[in-house]
């Protein structure tokens, strides 16, 4: 095998295994060594982002087949450089943002161990490492959930957990059937797979990335945990679902489809509830859901699209976990210091798409892929998904910002400040990504999509005091969805 780069694929290899158990070692070892559990933290998330930036310099895929056809297959590529680069870059934005908190070393320990097990799925393809990934993921991301051990959030976080392990018994036992047909657990198996099987892996992958009705465990989730967690769930915790499902699709085209219907009714079902959201993170938590659908619905740039939502949306949440209220009502009759608001209003112009940071990039990017696509209707439904993301966003923008110095930020705001350059930051040095993009066309596009959208909700949806309803998210309604989803899988690999 060639391998043109100054690491041979061998050494490669071991750094990978080495990155992922020396992690795993300095995250229990925080019990026994609790001053350096935050230095092995640190360590642990620029081993990653180094990772990340070996993966964009291959020119090729690396794939490792560590037990012959029954276990582990490893793979290294551009497209998952992307989601570990934003694992890095969230995790490390999260515990900067923490480090000076009173939170115990258990915390950072969950932390580590959420960050060794998304790496470790974004580098799975084989469908059972996954699921093994997809357990731990789950697992510490419930342990962070009710790290405050109040009853809100302990109850919300078992509901996460029954939800999502519930979900990947059916991934289970899809897995099995593919193992079955194929003798392989490689992903490639899906191409030739049962009906029955694809329809029961991509349930459990659904709920894992927030897709569609899948997704409606969220609002509820991100507005009780704590804004840190809530950055991690909604900013890199989701991506582990979806990374399986871009890497599915061009594996044919009946999977190709799948993707591509589910991205569409994804990013419409977000912004119609975003867009009549009234409390902060329940509008941040909805307009992750149609994100979702835009990262899917290119899968060949998929990749950019989840970096830079990732970014953007963490530093959402950790930006209005500081607000003083949650509420927008309250939110617009209040000014809220203008440290806050600027940095707001630069993340969600990348989400939007405005030519200001990587976020305009990505969503041209996108929508330049689908004008190729046979159907021009696509990107007619993803534009309306786009200015939706304007209104859901306009919220705010515009909220009215304050320059008096008697106005409260944050009890200690040096953790946030560097949370937030650091995203901020990393945002604005993936500019250098795609400037092609930054033509007058595109940029012309884009603030015309913004401007409809901020006047559809100054003048119109501002107004309206309705609000979606939650009952979709109670715990028996949440297992109920997954039978209908189940249903409309199954329908959908029969057409």
């Amino acid at each position: 095998m060639n391998f043109p780069t100054a690491i041979a694929p061998n050494n490669l290899l071991i750094a990978i295994v080495a990155l992922l158990i020396l992690a795993l070692m300095g995250a229990f070892g925080g019990y026994l060594f609790r001053p350096l559990v935050r230095p092995s933290a640190l360590l642990m998330t620029l081993g990653t982002i180094l990772l990340a930036a070996v993966g964009f310099s291959l020119p090729n895929a690396q794939q490792w087949q560590l037990m012959d056809r029954f276990g582990i297959l490893l793979q290294l590529d551009n497209l998952g450089s992307y989601f570990l680069l934003t694992n890095g870059l969230v995790t490390l934005a999260v515990l900067l943002y923490c480090w000076a908190s009173p939170r115990a070393t258990f915390f950072y320990v969950q932390l580590m161990v959420l960050h060794v097990s998304l790496n470790a799925a974004f580098l799975s393809t084989d469908l059972i490492s996954l699921y093994v990934c997809l357990e731990v993921v789950g697992l510490s991301s419930f342990l962070l959930i009710i790290y405050p051990r109040q009853a809100a959030s302990s109850w919300i976080g078992l509901r996460y957990l029954f939800v999502t392990n519930t979900a990947l018994l059916f991934y289970l036992i899809g897995v099995m059937l593919v193992y079955q047909a194929t003798n392989s657990l490689d992903f490639q198996g899906l191409a030739t797979a049962p009906y029955e099987a694809i329809a029961l892996i991509f349930l459990g992958l659904l709920i894992k990335g927030e897709i569609f009705l899948s997704g409606l465990w969220s609002p509820q989730t991100s507005s009780i945990a704590s804004p840190p967690v809530a950055a991690l769930l909604s900013g890199i915790v989701v991506k582990a679902g979806i990374l399986p499902l871009l890497r599915f699709a061009p594996l044919s085209e009946r999977l190709a489809t799948m993707v591509w219907g589910l991205a569409i009714a994804t990013a419409l079902l977000g912004m119609g509830l975003g867009m009549f959201a009234r409390d902060s993170r329940r509008i941040l938590a909805y307009s992750t859901i149609s994100q979702m659908g835009f990262i899917l619905v290119a899968p060949a740039v998929g990749g950019l699209y989840a970096l830079t939502h990732g970014l953007a949306k963490a530093c959402l949440f950790l930006l209005v976990g500081s607000l003083p209220e949650r509420d927008l009502d309250k939110l617009q009759a209040q000014p809220i210091s203008y440290k806050l608001w600027l940095p707001m209003v630069l993340a969600s112009s990348s989400i939007i798409g405005l030519p200001i940071l990587a976020g305009f990039e990505a969503k041209t990017l996108t929508l330049e892929t689908l004008s190729l696509n046979e159907l021009p209707w696509t990107g007619i439904l993803m534009n309306l998904a786009g200015v939706g993301t304007a209104i859901i966003l306009a919220k705010f923008i515009f909220l009215t910002p304050s320059f008096d110095k008697n106005v409260d930020l944050d009890k200690s705001p040096w953790g946030l400040v560097l949370a937030v350059l650091l995203l901020l930051g990393a945002l604005t040095l993936g500019n250098v990504i795609y400037p092609e993009a930054f033509s007058w066309e595109n940029g012309i596009k884009a603030t015309a999509s913004f401007l409809l959208g901020s006047a559809i909700y100054w003048w119109g949806l501002r107004k309206i005091p309705w609000q979606p309803p939650d009952w979709g998210e109670r715990l028996d309604h949440l297992i109920g969805t997954m039978a209908i989803m189940l249903m409309l899988l199954f329908s959908s690999v029969l057409i």
